[in-house]
């Protein structure tokens, strides 16, 4: 079993969350996906990352349905879930083009359908998915206080926000944001450069972290860059005696004192248990930057 991350006051994440982006794609009966949510529990892993659109909006339903397999197992689990997106989509045919939507009626409206599909009363977390340029910061500040007083979600963060769009929300809202989920791996370091890490820091919130292992990349690209990583990763996978690479890029991120919290989108458990397992693993200072230099191609200023 892994620790829990204290994130608000009323909400732990585990340490490590099973994403459900691609949980449409594995191609599971409801049966197996349940089995799959189970063994993820034994594991520690009771945090799920979800979004309305996931799937062109099937993901939710999915898990929904094996979750109503054993109800009993809502109490044990997080529901993190996002909404802001408009896809192009048979299964929305009214979307004309792919466009952002933080109106207070598409949150409210997108946040009654989550409910439904994971047939469950409220969500745990809930994440306006992408900064949106067209945003009402007040119309946000409505929604979610009208849920919130309903129970209907608990609690509020972002996802892929910059600094600045950090602040000009929470500046509206009464309840703080608890979270932003971002993309960091040690192939892309936006979001150390972009100062979206040090606001996570200074407002003393674990982010979430999207895409940890590359989209897969780091482990088949034949990129000069990836591979200087790889083999960097692989020469501290035999100094902590680690099975493979997998768990050392893992411990790349577990180990920042940021307290970043990764989301493992895997439909094996086996997969998922790597990351868990990464949890254990402690990387020194130095090897932690041998990473940051292999993946930068010079050493720091």
């Amino acid at each position: 079993m892994i620790e829990k991350v204290k994130v608000g006051e009323n909400l732990e994440l585990s340490r490590v969350v099973h994403g459900l982006m691609r949980l449409s794609s594995w191609e599971m009966t409801s049966q197996e996906i349940l089995e799959l949510i189970e063994g993820c529990i034994e594991l520690g892993v009771t945090s799920f990352d979800h979004a309305d659109i996931y799937g062109a909006y099937t993901c939710e339903e999915l898990f929904g349905k094996a979750l109503a397999l054993k109800p009993s197992l809502r109490e044990r689990i997080q529901l993190v879930t996002k909404c802001g997106i408009k896809l192009i989509s048979s299964n929305r045919p009214e979307h004309k083009v792919k466009h952002y939507d933080t109106s207070k009626k598409h949150i409210i409206e997108s946040v009654e359908r989550s409910l439904k599909n994971l047939e469950t009363d409220y969500i745990d977390l809930l994440l306006i998915h992408r900064p949106d340029p067209f945003m009402n910061p007040d119309e946000v500040s409505d929604a979610f206080n009208q849920l919130k007083k309903e129970g209907k979600v608990l609690n509020y963060g972002v996802s892929n926000f910059k600094p600045s769009q950090f602040d000009m929300l929470s500046s509206r809202l009464d309840t703080p944001l608890v979270t932003n989920q971002i993309e960091v791996s040690p192939l892309n370091f936006e979001n150390f450069d972009n100062g979206s890490i040090e606001k996570c820091k200074q407002k003393g919130i674990p982010p979430m972290v999207w895409s940890p292992l590359a989209g897969g990349s780091i482990f088949n690209s034949n990129e000069d860059k990836v591979s200087r990583v790889r083999r960097t990763f692989e020469e501290i996978r035999e100094e902590v005696g680690a099975p493979s690479i997998d768990y050392i890029i893992y411990a790349w991120i577990l180990n920042h004192p940021a307290n970043m919290i990764p989301i493992v989108g895997s439909g094996k458990l086996e997969r998922i248990k790597v990351a868990v397992e990464a949890v254990k693993i402690k990387l020194t200072r130095q090897q932690w930057f041998r990473v940051w230099e292999s993946s930068m191609g010079r050493e720091v200023d």
